[in-house]
């Protein structure tokens, strides 16, 4: 009879027959062993209920209070943090800033580099005014290599850059690939579950937006943050998509310079609050705090096939909401070419930014502006209707902060809000202005 060889869990004595990071009976990381037995047995199944002691887990500051904001507080110890963004955006100034003042703090951190050498990192230290002897650094491209280094340094913090370039000789696939990426990062993870290791690695995305590598790897980490901008201009967006230690959606924004990142606070950078034709301010929601961006529309009269160009918008929502502004609200938009952007390179997603953008729609398509100090905040149906959106009173909040009078938005309790029923009713000053022109159709509605 063939003996088999079986892996047994530590914890709830679960055997499986090959080797993984994580238990799939307890959920534990790092616990499995080679069973001695060497046969299945019930006796070392063992059942546990709920009953815990919960204790508040400990965050460390990364010395950004955007970042700390983004992850819920700080750092926590064993978690497995991955920061994705395009090629040259800046995520390898920013992990190494971040790990200039964890080290600072007193805090061990080893950076493992597979994408730049040892002396091409230690040149941007330097431009980046850290040490040269306040990071510890190993060669990032074999996996044992990283996770021998890291048993033997027991740092508070392993930075990967990037889960794309490391390779494990024992799976198959390119480096950089499907096997490759999911072998390198369960072994990441049971790595920072049984050291209590925090592990920060950095990924590349797809031109689509999407992490490159399996979907799983989202899955297999704790929190997942994006960094975003423009590479022509300085201003760079971190984003908080899934964290299983505090709010998503948070945002934090920074300045490239020539000195590295530097966090800035967008307020008076994405609102100017001067009314000119095609433009409006929206209140979006940024995780927790509410800004003012100014959205801007082109509409360019065409009598070829018609473009929809978007840029920090979603394009699908544009589509509709200008679908909705020509049908419903009387604005000839089917036979022109509409371009719209939010300022500051900011990506909205918030519906609560729809009627805005309808607004800008419309001063666009009749050369407008729309009336001064006005702000326009609400969701918009197909069938025309502005729809309440969550916490309009932080919204409100903000138009004053940064000088506008009223806010166009749908019923609510929170003062300050010029009550609209419809996309029609929101729009009247662009319609009467287009009617007078002759160019565009005037729903009754006005304002209350």
């Amino acid at each position: 009879m063939k003996v088999r060889a079986l892996l047994a869990c530590t914890e709830c004595g679960q055997q499986l027959a090959q080797w993984a990071g994580r238990c799939p009976g307890c959920g534990a990381w790092g616990t499995i062993e080679a069973d001695s037995t060497g046969t299945a047995s019930s006796s070392r199944v063992v059942i546990r209920n709920l009953d815990v002691t919960v204790e508040a887990q400990e965050r460390i500051r990364t010395g950004f209070s955007g970042i700390d904001r983004v992850l819920g507080g700080g750092l926590v110890p064993g978690s497995v943090t991955l920061l994705a963004g395009e090629p040259g955006i800046g995520k390898s100034t920013l992990l190494l800033q971040l790990l200039g003042n964890l080290s600072a703090a007193g805090l061990d951190c080893l950076l493992a580099s597979g994408e730049e050498s040892r002396e091409q990192v230690g040149t941007r230290a330097r431009r980046l005014g850290i040490p040269g002897d306040a990071v510890s650094f190993t060669a990032g491209r074999e996996l044992p290599a990283v996770v021998e280094a890291a048993h033997g340094a027991r740092p508070f913090l392993l930075a990967v850059d990037s889960i794309q370039s490391l390779r494990d000789p024992e799976s198959g696939g390119i480096v950089g690939g499907t096997a490759q990426v999911r072998s390198s990062a369960d072994a990441l993870v049971g790595l920072a579950k049984q050291q209590n290791i925090a592990v920060l690695m950095t990924g590349h995305v797809t031109k689509d937006g999407d992490v490159a590598g399996p979907r799983t790897l989202e899955h297999a980490v704790d929190v997942v943050l994006s960094f975003e901008g423009d590479v022509r201009t300085g201003q760079r967006v971190l984003a908080g998509g899934k964290n299983r230690f505090g709010t998503e959606g948070e945002v934090a924004w920074f300045e490239m310079a020539g000195d590295g990142l530097h966090e800035i606070d967008p307020a008076d950078r994405l609102a100017s609050g001067e009314g000119r034709p095609g433009s409006a301010i929206a209140l979006p929601m940024a995780g927790r705090r509410a800004l003012a961006v100014e959205v801007q529309s082109l509409v360019v009269p065409t009598d070829g096939s018609a473009r929809r160009q978007v840029a920090g918008l979603d394009a699908k929502r544009f589509q509709l909401i200008a679908a909705v502004v020509d049908r419903l609200a009387g604005f000839p938009l089917t036979r022109a070419d509409l371009y719209a952007t939010a300022s500051g390179g900011v990506r909205i997603d918030d519906p609560g930014c729809d009627l805005a953008i309808a607004a800008a729609l419309a001063s666009a398509a009749t050369g407008v502006a729309p009336p001064a100090g006005t702000a326009f905040v609400g969701e918009v149906g197909l069938t025309g209707e502005v729809r309440p959106v969550a916490s309009m009173g932080q919204r409100v909040g903000v138009a004053r902060t940064q000088g506008l009078s009223s806010v166009y938005g749908p019923a609510s309790e929170t003062a300050g809000v010029r009550y609209v029923r419809t996309v029609s009713q929101a729009l009247g000053w662009a319609a009467m202005a287009g009617t007078a022109r002759g160019g565009v159709r005037y729903s009754d509605e006005t304002p209350e």
